[in-house]
């Protein structure tokens, strides 16, 4: 369970990275369906980024121990169920987003309960 986790956390964590990066780089135009939008927007998008950048980059470094930084692995995939949630807040106030965000939005809400489980399953078999 270990090795799965990692792995995980790995392939994750470098998806989130060129996501962001791509955002960040790219700004709006990185979204699959997306329009042209104002300086306001493009600069949140971009800022946004970061802060999944951020959250990219700790799912690596948790990798490397999992079997001690499990309690951050599952804060970390609490704020990933969340921003599924924001999904579909978002979804039930505007509207169906591009196929390619509700595909997303199912990853969010699914991945955090499977990294929960092994963690659980990780911490457990190493005490």
């Amino acid at each position: 369970m270990k090795r799965l986790l990692q792995i995980i956390l790995v392939m994750s964590g470098i998806v989130g990275i060129a996501i962001a990066l791509a955002h960040v780089v790219l700004g709006p135009a990185a979204i699959p369906g997306s329009i042209a939008v104002n300086p306001t927007m493009d600069s949140e998008d971009r800022f946004y980024a970061v802060m999944f950048l951020g959250h990219s980059l700790a799912l690596l470094w948790c990798a490397r121990a999992v079997e001690r930084r499990g309690t951050i692995v599952k804060f970390l995939a609490g704020l990933l169920f969340l921003g599924g949630v924001a999904r579909l807040i978002s979804m039930v106030a505007v509207g169906q987003p591009n196929w390619f965000f509700q595909a997303m939005t199912a990853i969010e809400l699914l991945l955090p309960v499977l990294l929960w489980a092994l963690v659980k399953q990780v911490e457990k078999s190493g005490s």
